[in-house]
C-alpha cells in the first residue's frame, strides 16, 4: 500500500500541484474567514467549502469549473439552511437529509457538474450536524461559506490555474439507460436506502454522532457504479478509517487541539487528502479521520471514547451501503465492466484511425486527444475490476483472468502511445501498410465487442525499423490475446462474455 501511494506515476506532477494548491486554497480561506471575524464554527464551516470546492469540481474545461464553482453556494445554501431550520425536529430533519442524499446521488446522471453539486449539498447538510449549526447562526455561516468559495475561486483560477495550460481533460459519461435501467437512478435509491439504514442504527448507536454512519455510506456511494465497486469501497473506508484512529490516538489526542501544531497537521491532512485521492481510498480515508478528529480537537471534544464511536459508526455505514447494493437493485460488476471494456476498444481502433489519418497528411486529425480519452477509459476499467482483483477475492481463476484482461488493455494503450508518438513526428511517412493494419484492427474490435464475430488471428511483427508498422502489429497481437478471457462463459472474471458464447 506505501508503494502505491508513493511510486504510483504522477504525470507533470499533477497530483503534488493539486495538492499544494489546496494547501493554499484553503489556508487562504481559513484566514480570510478569520480576518472577517467568524467564530470557530464559521472558519470550520468555511475550511470546509473551501476544501469541498477545491475537490468535488472535476468539470473537463476551466470555464465548466468556474461555472460549477459558482453554483456551489447556490445549492449549498438552502442546505444549509434547512439543515440548521430542522435540527430540532427529528424526523422532518431525517427525512430531508435522506432526500438531499437521494437527490445529489440522482444528479450524477448530469455529469461532474451535477456530482459536484450533489457532493456540496450533502455536505452543507452533513457540517450543520457535525457543528450543531442553529439558526441564528446562518447569516455568519452563509458570509463564511460564500468568502471561502470566492477565495478557492480565486486560487483556483486566478493564482494557480494550471490547468489553462493543458488539454480538457476527457471524462467518460456514466452508462445510460432510462428508469430504473440508469445507473445513476438505481444508486439514488439503494445511496437512499443504504442511507436510511445506517441514519435508523446510527442513532441507536448514537444519538449525537449518528450523522458519521450517513457520512460513511454517502461517501462508499461516490465514484463508484457497480456492486463489487462499493463492497470494495466500503472495506477500504472501513480500513482506512481504522488506521486513521490509531494514528489520532498517537497525534490528535495528545495534542487536545492545541492551537499552532493543530493548525499545521490539519494542512498536512489536507495535502495527504488531495494527494492520495487518486491512487488510494485507503489512505485518502486514512487523512480524512485525522482531518476530522483534529478539528474535534479544536472544537474541545476529542477522546477515545469518540474515537470509538467514530469507528463503530463508520461501521453501521458501510454496512447499510453493503446491504443496499446487494438486495436493492443491484448493478452487477460483470455489466459495468463489460460496457467500460467495449468502450475502451472501440477507443483503440478511433486512436489507431487518427494515428493513420495524420501520418497520412491529414492535418485534422487528433489522435493525442483520443489517447487521453483512452487512459480515461482504462481508469473506469481498473475502477470497476478492481472487486476481481482484490486481494480479498477467493475466486484465484477469475482474478487470474481479470489481471490478464488489464495487462492486455495495458499492451494496448502502450502500443497505442508509441504510435500517437511516431505520428507526432514530422518526418514520419505514410506507409501503404498502415492502412491494412488499421483495417485489421478495426476488424479485431469489432470482434471483441457486442455483435461482432469472426477469428482475432495475431500477426508477425514487422522489422524494427518501421516503428508506426511495429506498434500496429503489436496491438494487433494485443487485441488477439484479449480474445481469450473476453469469450468465456458465465463465471468467467468478467461475469459474462462480450460476445456470446
Amino acid at each position: 500500500m506505501l508503494k502505491r501511494v508513493f511510486v504510483a506515476p504522477d504525470p507533470g506532477r499533477a497530483r503534488l500541484r493539486f495538492a499544494a494548491r489546496a494547501v493554499l486554497g484553503v489556508g487562504l480561506a481559513v484566514v480570510v474567514c478569520g480576518l472577517a471575524g467568524h467564530s470557530l464554527t464559521g472558519t470550520v464551516t468555511g475550511g470546509l467549502a473551501a476544501l469541498l470546492a477545491l475537490f468535488t469540481v472535476t468539470d473537463a474545461t476551466v470555464r465548466g469549473q468556474a461555472v460549477t464553482t459558482a453554483l456551489l453556494p447556490a445549492v449549498g445554501m438552502p442546505v444549509l439552511a434547512a439543515a440548521a431550520v430542522l435540527h430540532d425536529q427529528p424526523v422532518a430533519r431525517d427525512l430531508a437529509f435522506l432526500a438531499v442524499i437521494g437527490a445529489g446521488v440522482y444528479a450524477r446522471r448530469w455529469g461532474p457538474r451535477g456530482h459536484s453539486l450533489g457532493v456540496f449539498a450533502f455536505m452543507m447538510f452533513f457540517v450543520a450536524q457535525f457543528l450543531h449549526a442553529a439558526v441564528g447562526q446562518l447569516p455568519e455561516l452563509f458570509t463564511a461559506v460564500a468568502l471561502s468559495v470566492l477565495t478557492a475561486a480565486a486560487v483556483r483560477f486566478g493564482v494557480w490555474c494550471y490547468e489553462r495550460r493543458l488539454p480538457p481533460a476527457p471524462v467518460p459519461a456514466a452508462p445510460g439507460g432510462r428508469g430504473l435501467a440508469r445507473v445513476t437512478t438505481r444508486q439514488a435509491v439503494q445511496a437512499t436506502a443504504g442511507a436510511g439504514f445506517a441514519l435508523v442504527v446510527g442513532q441507536l448507536v448514537s444519538g449525537q454522532r449518528w450523522y458519521w454512519a450517513v457520512g460513511a455510506t454517502w461517501w462508499i456511494f461516490v465514484n463508484t457504479t457497480s456492486r463489487g465497486e462499493t463492497l470494495v469501497r466500503g472495506f477500504r473506508r472501513v480500513l482506512g478509517t481504522v488506521i486513521g484512529i490509531g494514528l489520532g490516538l498517537l497525534v490528535a489526542v495528545p495534542l487536545n487541539g492545541a492551537g499552532a501544531p493543530t493548525a499545521a497537521l490539519v494542512a498536512v491532512c489536507v495535502f495527504g487528502v488531495f494527494y492520495t485521492a487518486a491512487v488510494s481510498y485507503t489512505w485518502m480515508m486514512l487523512w480524512v479521520t485525522l482531518l476530522a478528529e483534529l478539528l474535534y480537537g479544536l472544537l474541545g471534544v476529542l477522546s477515545p471514547g469518540l474515537l470509538a464511536l467514530r469507528l463503530a459508526e463508520t461501521g453501521v455505514g458501510a454496512l447499510g451501503a453493503v446491504l443496499a447494493v446487494l438486495f436493492v437493485l443491484p448493478v452487477t460488476t460483470h455489466a459495468v465492466t463489460d460496457g467500460w471494456i467495449q468502450r475502451a476498444l472501440r477507443c483503440v481502433h478511433t486512436c489507431t484511425a487518427e494515428a493513420a489519418a495524420r501520418l497520412a497528411g491529414d492535418p485534422a486529425a487528433d489522435p493525442a486527444g483520443r489517447v487521453a480519452e483512452l487512459e480515461q477509459l482504462l481508469g473506469r476499467v481498473r475502477l470497476s475490476v478492481a472487486p476481481l482483483v482484490h486481494p480479498l477475492n477467493p475466486m484465484l481463476g477469475r482474478k487470474r483472468r481479470a489481471r490478464r484482461v488489464l495487462g492486455l488493455l495495458d499492451d494496448c494503450a502502450r502500443e497505442i502511445r508509441g504510435l500517437v508518438a511516431v505520428a507526432a513526428d514530422p518526418e514520419a511517412s505514410h506507409d501503404t501498410r498502415l492502412a491494412a493494419a488499421c483495417w485489421r484492427v478495426r476488424d479485431a474490435v469489432e470482434a471483441l465487442t457486442e455483435g461482432g464475430s469472426g477469428h482475432v488471428a495475431p500477426t508477425e511483427r514487422p522489422p524494427v525499423n518501421e516503428p508506426a508498422l511495429a506498434h500496429l502489429h503489436g496491438l494487433e497481437q494485443a487485441l488477439a490475446e484479449l480474445a481469450q478471457p473476453l469469450r468465456t462463459p458465465p463465471g468467467s472474471p468478467l461475469g459474462s462474455p462480450l460476445v456470446g458464447a
